[in-house]
């Protein structure tokens, strides 16, 4: 099976490490790792399964991925390459609402 390159976007990286840390501060160490676990065993979904989440109504060729009921990976796919977008609060956040 074919496995796709995955980038992650500045934006990416820097709202991912907001998170995180915002966890750490909120919760614990504990629950950065839970979440950081959470995200790599998607992220190697990803790889093989470019369509693995459903994309968004207004902006088809984003794709919105659920990583938990507060947090979502938001990724696009083009040139044989998956794009990390961003990571978004769900509660704040409309664009992608179903």
């Amino acid at each position: 099976m074919k496995e796709y390159l995955v980038l992650w976007s500045p934006k990416a990286e820097e709202t991912y490490l907001a998170i995180l840390q915002f966890i750490i501060k909120k919760w614990s160490f504990k629950e950065a790792e839970a979440f950081d676990k959470r995200v790599d065993d998607l992220i190697l979904q990803l790889k093989q399964h470019k369509n693995l989440c459903p994309p968004s109504r207004q902006y088809r060729r984003l794709r919105k991925c659920v990583i938990t009921s507060q947090t979502s990976l938001i990724y696009q796919f083009r040139n044989n390459t998956i794009e990390v977008i961003a990571f978004i609060d769900n509660e704040a956040i409309t664009l992608f609402n179903n």
